[in-house]
């Protein structure tokens, strides 16, 4: 018999994250148009807009409609680019760019998980060149992300898979049933509505900066939302941690997640009240 009692072995669990807004706080993709522009893919309007696009989306977030216009204005921006360019890019200034503006809080979050022994699963409606590389530095156990289609090593501006709304809850579902995860006893983080599929698809969900028509949804279904302000330089918080012995890493970990639960109290407290 195992733990549980039973016959039945007892499954594995996840912890999924979006990432823009939820673990970095901007938008990935938009992020890298300086570097983009620099390395010759785009010219000084399109970083432009993408700065704009930026503004919009930290200021209200992105609705289903803006979320979709971006996905049109991004494919056809992309087109014709090659993969191996875009890569190449991404690597060169990822420290640059991702490793200051990831949050503290998000860390804390994932190393706890992982020493819970749940998978950590970053689920981003950006590109897999661009998610890819960062859930490596994350220390992500698997990624979901869009995926292009690719033709003689180019872009061919058609979209294979898009990482975006009910095709979130799908992917996690999937790989639920590839990995063995019970979903009834894994986590979701996100900040936008438009992830409430992704968010409902498992037991433990949990609003993130949320945006106000999610924040409105997690009050109506009583779902903790958690603040994460304290973007942080990921290098030098890893060198600390890796340097520290593992007793102290445990239970700086396991102290951020009864914090995190104390926090998940109080706000279902409050809507009690």
């Amino acid at each position: 018999m195992n733990q549980t009692g039973t016959d039945q072995p007892v499954r594995r669990t996840a912890a999924f994250f979006d990432l823009d807004k939820t673990v970095i706080a901007k938008s990935s993709t938009l992020a890298f148009s300086r570097s983009f522009y620099q390395g010759g893919l785009i010219n000084r309007r399109a970083v432009l807009r993408s700065a704009y696009a930026q503004f919009v989306y930290l200021v209200g977030g992105a609705d289903h409609d803006q979320m979709e216009r971006m996905r049109e204005y991004l494919s056809g921006l992309v087109t014709g680019w090659e993969v191996q360019a875009v890569k190449d890019i991404v690597a060169e200034a990822m420290h640059t760019i991702v490793d200051p503006i990831v949050y503290d809080e998000a860390i804390t979050l994932i190393e706890e998980h992982h020493l819970a022994g749940r998978d950590v699963v970053v689920v981003s409606s950006s590109g897999v060149e661009v998610v890819e590389p960062i859930g490596e530095m994350l220390g992500a156990d698997k990624i979901i992300a869009t995926r292009m289609v690719v033709e003689d090593g180019k872009y061919s501006g058609e979209i294979e898979y898009y990482a975006y709304g009910e095709n979130k809850a799908e992917a996690i579902r999937k790989l639920a049933v590839d990995e063995g995860y019970d979903l009834t006893r894994s986590y979701a983080y996100s900040d936008s509505a438009t992830d409430l599929p992704m968010l409902e698809v498992v037991g433990h969900p949990y609003a993130v900066n949320p945006d106000r028509s999610l924040r409105k949804a997690s009050a109506d279904r009583g779902w903790p939302v958690l603040v994460f302000s304290k973007p942080v330089a990921l290098r030098q918080r890893a060198s600390s941690i890796r340097d520290a012995p593992k007793p102290a890493i445990a239970a700086a970990a396991l102290g951020a997640g009864a914090a995190a639960a104390g926090l998940a109290w109080y706000a279902v407290r409050r809507r009690g009240r």
